[in-house]
């Protein structure tokens, strides 16, 4: 039975919690702005004090311990195999399970034994081979090579070192190799970095899916082939997956088995690199998609089991195992795991040169729980307490706080379905230090109205809160779709509004037929409102802006090992006889639009209308008019739109325009002039022919650029 007010144990509380709260203003620098612009966490402020001074408690520990986390996060510069400047060979691993650890390889003729690492502190080894007395190279640039570990039970081990740099695997094995990569000629970047975007439009990549042909494709086609088409597009960054080594192609990149990896399946570390460069070029910014959440559980050719223990890299038991992703799961207290994946992150850095991350899985992170079996409510009680894994989120936060040191243009983005308050904040405020989290409720909530409602039945309300429920301040990347709609079991939105017809109606010889009309209006409709409303970033799957048929399937048994899904087939876009063509020029011009006037780094849109009845919405952003008649059947002539601003207003975009497969029916020559009519809370307005199906922006041309 709680206490009555006026009772000793409230005042006992409200002064415990003002005690509280005064010590965790203390500790957090800049906690009082968090708690200013979100009031409701204030009793939540011991949490964001702890988990602060465990963040910085780590932090000096590696400073005291390891010379400072610009030191700690080199790991890779001694960890693994290394050519000395004398032609000898230093070779070092953490293997704190082991009994023994031994290099073996070509160069040795597959001595296991031969070459016995020293036992050092802390469960490390390191070996040193002098060099020949020729001076030759000892261990030639794409020699296979194995670490060998003797474990307490005596079972002689072989494995890849988790520093490995390359891996292949021949077509007539299971395994991967480990290959020595030392190029005599590596790699120079010739480009700078591109400054930071003002406002993120992102294309997420797969390269080994990027050619229409049935086989996997290489880096050089994406540099040759694909870079060209994103730059004409309007996208100024790309989000690159399954690019961290992965033994398995089907699991879409998520099953990572050499961290420090890039894939070989697509070509070489160098080949890669000139990937990155050649973006850089074309001012496009580049974005890895990051596995830290969890692991493979390979052990022949993977983290798991390295030194002969379940628990060298992974939490021992069942805290180490994911049950639905059956992968291992980092102990993220552990010192060397620390070091492992901090220097991961500054490895993609500087030698790939990537501009930042899209971090995957954040949510099975910050949870013990891992988000099994949750439906998040949005209360603030699910995000602080016990279920919290704070070892995980002081990760984080050592990797948020490296990324922007090392270079403070680079971009985070965390993947998180549970909306943790503060984790798109600056650490010194309390937060997790991400820049951006991805609104995932937004291609749910599409799905949903196309599986489930009639047009007519769309909520106008309902779609608006959705694509604008974000937390006050915190960024958001805002998409209709990713890569998860299109995966076999799942449909995209082309495929949902067009299905079947798709394959036989998209010819331009053709007359529209209902299907693909709707299918091609609403697709562009949702797309731009998405783009426009949804967020402070965009992203778009690669194929999905022309409307790409199908879904995507990877070669497996279940399909024959087919690579007929596992595709892109850009030249569907480029045939001037189908109707794809008109998708892909409308994403063209919408993300044109927005290079000009940066509505995504504008603050939130002022929504004045969303008509249940005529299905209309309509808001402003950026000094633009949109206007969304969803509507299946139903035109408006003279509607009249509220405005914040007078002055005379032209179309600056129309879905309904010929170029994009619409019906023609607006004049793009016509004025539009407010009046100070007011309506809908709007100090001004304007009339407008609205046809049914068509997304419109208007300028106000009297603004200044």
């Amino acid at each position: 039975m709680a206490a009555p007010a006026g009772h000793p144990a409230w005042e006992a509380r409200s002064e415990y919690s003002e005690e509280a709260l005064a010590a965790a203003l203390a500790d957090v620098p800049e906690l009082a702005r968090l708690l200013e612009i979100d009031p409701y966490l204030k009793p939540f402020a011991p949490d964001f004090q702890r988990r602060y001074k465990l963040f910085s408690k780590t932090l000096n520990n590696i400073g005291e311990n390891e010379g400072g986390i610009d030191k700690f996060s080199r790991g890779y510069e001694s960890f693994g195999v290394h050519r000395c400047a004398d032609g000898g060979l230093y070779c070092k691993e953490w293997a704190p399970g082991a009994e023994g650890v031994f290099l073996t390889g070509d160069f040795n003729d597959w001595n296991p034994f031969a070459y016995p690492y020293k036992k050092l502190d802390f469960g490390k080894w390191e070996l040193y081979i002098p060099p020949k007395q020729n001076r030759s190279v000892l261990v030639p640039h794409g020699s296979k090579l194995k670490v060998v570990i003797r474990s307490k039970s005596g079972e002689i081990l072989y494995r890849i070192s988790p520093w490995a740099k390359y891996v292949t695997r021949d077509s007539d094995n299971v395994n991967y190799d480990w290959i020595h990569w030392d190029p005599e000629h590596p790699y120079k970047f010739k480009h700078s970095k591109p400054k930071k975007p003002r406002g993120l439009r992102i294309y997420e990549s797969h390269v080994g899916i990027s050619s229409y042909e049935g086989k996997i494709a290489s880096y050089k086609h994406f540099t040759c082939n694909i870079l060209p088409r994103i730059k004409d597009l309007g996208y100024n960054c790309i989000q690159m997956m399954a690019i961290m080594e992965h033994a398995y192609y089907a699991s879409f990149g998520y099953q990572i088995t050499s961290f420090f990896a890039a894939s070989s399946r697509f070509g070489t570390p160098e080949e890669l690199k000139e990937l990155v460069d050649t973006a850089h070029s074309m001012g496009i910014t580049v974005l890895l998609d990051v596995v830290h959440s969890h692991a493979s559980k390979n052990s022949e050719d993977g983290l798991n089991m390295f030194d002969g223990t379940e628990s060298c890299y992974f939490h021992y038991g069942p805290r180490g195992n994911h049950n639905l992703w059956d992968s291992r799961l980092f102990a993220y207290s552990s010192w060397e795991v620390l070091r492992f994946l901090l220097s991961n992150i500054r490895w993609w850095l500087e030698e790939y040169g990537f501009d930042g991350f899209r971090f995957d899985g954040v949510t099975s992170m910050l949870y013990h729980h891992h988000g099994i079996g949750q439906n998040f409510s949005g209360d603030y009680h699910e995000y602080f307490g016990l279920q919290v894994d704070e070892d995980a989120l002081t990760y984080i936060m050592l990797a948020n706080h490296l990324v922007h040191t090392l270079y403070p243009d680079s971009i985070t983005i965390a993947e998180d379905v549970s909306g943790m308050p503060a984790l798109c904040f600056p650490i010194s405020l309390g937060g997790g230090g991400f820049d951006y989290r991805l609104a995932m409720a937004v291609p749910d909530k599409w799905i949903q109205l196309l599986k489930e409602y009639k047009d007519e039945d769309w909520n106008m309300g309902n779609i608006v809160y959705t694509l604008t429920n974000r937390r006050y301040l915190e960024k958001c990347i805002a998409y209709a779709e990713s890569h998860d709609q299109a995966l076999v079991g799942d449909k995209t939105l082309a495929f949902w509004l067009m299905d079947a017809e798709m394959y036989t109606n998209m010819s331009v010889l053709t007359p529209f037929t209902p299907v693909i009309d709707r299918g091609i209006q609403l697709h562009k409709m949702i797309r731009l409102i998405t783009h426009a409303l949804g967020g402070e970033g965009y992203l778009n799957f690669m194929g999905n802006e022309f409307g790409h048929p199908e879904w995507l399937d990877f070669p497996r048994k279940g399909n024959n090992e087919s690579y007929h899904y596992a595709r892109r087939q850009f030249h569907l876009t480029d045939d001037d006889l189908l109707r794809y063509k008109f998708l892909n020029n409308f994403d063209r011009d919408m993300n044109k639009l927005e290079e000009r006037c940066h509505w995504l780094s504008a603050p939130q849109a002022h929504v004045s209308e969303e008509h249940e009845t005529n299905k209309i919405i309509a808001f402003e952003r950026a000094g633009l008019l949109f206007v969304f008649n969803f509507h299946p059947s139903n035109s408006y002539t003279d509607y009249r739109l509220g405005t914040t601003v007078p002055g005379k207003y032209k179309i600056v975009l129309d879905s309904d325009a010929a170029e994009y497969g619409g019906h023609q029916r607006l004049d793009h020559n016509t004025d539009f002039f407010s009046k100070p009519f007011e309506h809908n809370n709007c100090p001004y307005s304007l009339l407008v022919y609205i046809p049914n199906r068509v997304a419109l922006v208007l300028q106000n041309v009297d603004l200044p650029n």
